[in-house]
């Protein structure tokens, strides 16, 4: 039954006897196609990581396979908090996410004051292997999530809803932005944004959100000499890609010279000549140039049947705060993916992001894999029956046409005729 704003109401239907059972089988609810997904973009990720990194890491650490054998030991704690997110009902998210959110904050914080300066920004703990950036970005899609959850009845309160949001959005995405790291922080505003409008935000309140988004931030790129020479490099490279950062025209010249069908693995030249960070940050243009554009597809056809999956696991979750998590979580994984391979053929501005469960990095490739974990839990859940009654509720269904009526206008309901 259709409701205000282009939501729609989710009843489940009772059971027979008052009571609702459980998924019969506790590995008979998952869901393949997702698994299958996941699987293939991490052992393909171990073969380009081993490619793209010998020679980096004979340069940096003096071993050959010392980052590959530290992205191995990393996936495999990834697959643990899988297995183990996989069976922790979501539902007792509201008992962590405000700790969680604030052990993220005194993290965030803690990076400025230790300023450990790597590649021009202190984003890190422990000689790079701690990014407490990439952890923010998972913290802000649950605490958001049961947030919204929690006030989506008076979301139409700008007081309650959009003033709020603003304040916790302004405090990660600002300490993000401090490091600096630009692309992180307008992901979090992003996934805020999005998030508030699945939870059913009203649009004039979105729209208000975006102008102030984009204000703040050509504010930010007008005060910040990074984000002046990105964008600079950015206009430059469009209207010609001689004229783009180093950074892009290196990434350029490896898509060029690996053609349709690439060079080969391990056989990339660009990765020993000067193109900055291969196995992180550039492993894109590395699969361009070893594996050709047929390979540089494969791999977008992997994250498209991720994104699917995650988008069809929140449209069937038993309740509104699952379809707030999977799809943020999904969301999160798609933008992070697309502006690391837009970056590298030069159609977005420079954002040094990683390129999900394919880049060397045991922060980005462990909460990717913890946010997999936490899809699983909620596509059992969806595809089985859900552990406590559902109460109804209003979420919006965004696979479905938005309905754009004027404010909180009557519903529109076809009357009844005769046939």
């Amino acid at each position: 039954m259709l409701s205000k704003m282009g939501t729609r109401t989710f009843v489940r239907p009772a059971q027979s006897g008052g009571s609702v059972k459980r998924p019969s089988s506790r590995f008979g609810q998952i869901d393949v196609p997702l698994v299958l997904a996941l699987i293939a973009l991490c052992v393909f990720g171990l073969i380009m990581v081993y490619s793209a990194s010998w020679d980096f890491s004979q340069a940096a650490y003096g071993s050959s396979t010392r980052i590959f054998y530290r992205q191995v030991a990393w996936m495999m704690l990834g697959i643990a908090l899988i297995f183990g997110l996989a069976y922790v009902d979501y539902h007792h998210f509201h008992r962590w996410v405000v700790m969680m959110m604030a052990i993220t904050i005194v993290m965030l914080g803690a990076v400025l004051v230790v300023n450990e300066v790597r590649l021009g920004a202190a984003r890190t703990f422990f000689q790079g292997s701690v990014q407490p950036s990439e952890l923010g970005k998972l913290a802000i899609v649950l605490y958001l999530s049961v947030w919204l959850y929690a006030k989506r009845e008076s979301l139409h309160d700008l007081k309650l809803g959009l003033v709020p949001l603003a304040v916790i959005l302004g405090v990660v995405g600002g300490l993000i932005y401090r490091q600096p790291d630009l692309s992180a922080a307008a992901t979090v505003f992003v996934l805020g944004g999005l998030l508030f409008f699945l939870a059913g935000g009203e649009l004039r309140q979105i729209l208000l959100l975006l102008v102030l988004a984009l204000v703040i931030g050509w504010i930010v790129v007008q005060i910040s000499v990074t984000g002046r020479e990105r964008l600079t490099d950015y206009m430059a490279g469009l209207r010609d890609p001689l004229q783009a950062s180093y950074h892009v025209r290196r990434s350029l010249e490896a898509v060029v010279r690996g053609g349709w069908f690439g060079v080969g693995i391990g056989n990339s030249t660009t990765k020993l000549t000067g193109l900055p960070v291969p196995p992180t940050d550039s492993i894109f243009a590395v699969i361009a140039e070893e594996l050709g554009i047929l390979g540089a597809s494969a791999l977008i056809g992997l994250y498209g049947m991720l994104v699917w999956r995650g988008l069809r696991i929140a449209q069937k979750a038993p309740d509104m705060l699952g379809t707030l998590v999977a799809a943020g979580l999904t969301f999160w994984i798609a933008i992070e993916a697309i502006i690391n391979m837009a970056v590298m053929v030069g159609l977005f501005p420079f954002a040094g992001n990683t390129l999900p469960f394919i880049s060397a990095g045991g922060s980005n490739l462990t909460v990717s894999m913890a946010a997999i974990g936490i899809l699983m839990n909620i596509a059992r859940q969806g595809n089985g029956k859900p552990p406590v009654p559902a109460a109804p509720e209003e979420r919006r269904d965004f696979l479905a046409t938005l309905n754009l009526r004027r404010r909180d206008g009557r519903r529109s309901v076809s009357r009844p005729r005769r046939s």
